[in-house]
């Protein structure tokens, strides 16, 4: 058996070298010489698979080590008879964690404001956990669980009135019932609320590079936060340069959601493949946070600060934009929430912070609880 990989994909390389001969390359060289013969691809969003690359090879199935999918023309592999997986949820607290920290640097207090999500799958879920948690009120917007009877769920005018702080969590849809491509233009920025934030770490043509530049020039928005961008890595540097925070596409990148998306391609892989000693595979060994891994409380923002700023990512990025990709593939170590252990927590601060995932030694009457 023969299996070509993105050798970005973490904590892959010795998983299937028992079974098969496997082929790393950069995802963007992964082309049709390379997949002929193949019978698994295990990518990221770097590889588009479509009939131009898979008509004349063998592959059976194709892992994305991602949420998204739509470098994936599903039509077209599955005409070839060829399966296909994503990994959907695997880096949703990692999104989590980014919103989280990216809201502290707002400079404001966040308690009373409003976070309007639109979006609330897996990351949009947990982001609108994470802002409640820090006092916020939120405002989901979600039209397709909507249309399909689920409450809690208010219309997108709601939101973009309403909202201090409007965060997308969407797929990239270009038709459909409910498009995204796009779908903050001009007008979505006209109708949100004058002075407000505008975040976007779900897909960069979800958002209209130009209409997001004019909000910000006008004053309709106070500023943004993008983590993707359009035509990445060839992104608007003006629209870089303008915004609040700026990142090269890694909202995701947590050493964890890495393992979670890298895990599931390989189970999802060995099915395909028939190797039923990888069924359960999850990586042997995490790496230590960069950060120390234990601390002690100073405050909330403090302790989801230390985890993570993504006040680093977005100078780094802005010093160097040309090196978008190499910034993305030599993207340090960064571990969630519930890699940290936060001591000497008051205990009106427990409960906030264990709804982040951390672990606590409370200080209590003298008394550490853990």
């Amino acid at each position: 058996m023969r299996i070509v990989a993105d050798n970005k994909i973490p904590f892959l390389k010795g998983v299937f070298e028992p079974w098969a001969e496997v082929v790393y390359l950069p995802g963007k060289a992964i082309d049709a010489a390379a997949v002929k013969g193949a019978d698994a691809l295990i990518v990221r969003t770097r590889t588009r698979c479509n009939k131009a690359l898979l008509e004349h090879s063998g592959v059976r199935h194709i892992a994305t080590a991602t949420i998204g999918f739509d470098h994936i023309d599903v039509p077209e592999v599955e005409s070839l008879g060829i399966t296909w997986n994503n990994a959907p949820g695997c880096n949703a607290a990692s999104v989590g964690q980014y919103m989280a920290c990216a809201l502290q640097t707002l400079g404001t207090g966040l308690a009373g404001k409003t976070l309007g999500v639109v979006g609330v799958g897996h990351v949009g879920t947990i982001v609108a956990a994470y802002a409640e948690a820090l006092g916020m009120k939120v405002l989901r917007n979600d039209p397709p669980r909507r249309a399909a009877g689920e409450t809690g769920f208010v219309s997108l005018d709601e939101v973009l009135e309403s909202s201090d702080i409007v965060t997308l969590h969407v797929p990239l849809e270009y038709g459909g019932p409910f498009p995204t491509f796009h779908m903050a233009d001009g007008a979505f920025f006209a109708r949100m609320k004058k002075g407000a934030f505008f975040f976007n770490a779900s897909r960069g043509e979800a958002a209209e590079s130009a209409a997001v530049k004019k909000a910000l020039r006008g004053g309709r928005l106070s500023g943004a936060a993008l983590d993707v961008w359009e035509n990445e890595p060839d992104i608007d540097r003006e629209l870089l340069d303008m915004c609040s925070i700026g990142t090269m596409h890694i909202a995701g990148y947590s050493a964890d959601g890495k393992a979670n998306g890298t895990a599931a391609s390989v189970r999802a892989v060995a099915a395909a493949l028939g190797i039923p000693e990888l069924a359960g595979w999850s990586p042997a060994a995490m790496p230590e946070p960069t950060r120390p891994a234990c601390f002690a409380f100073t405050s909330v923002k403090g302790a989801l600060l230390h985890t993570y700023d993504p006040c680093e990512d977005s100078a780094r990025l802005k010093a160097a934009p040309e090196q978008f990709e190499e910034l993305r593939g030599s993207y340090p170590v960064r571990r969630e929430f519930r890699a940290f252990t936060v001591t000497e927590v008051p205990p009106e601060k427990q409960q906030c912070l264990e709804r982040f995932g951390f672990r606590t030694v409370v200080r209590r009457s003298g008394e550490e609880k853990s």
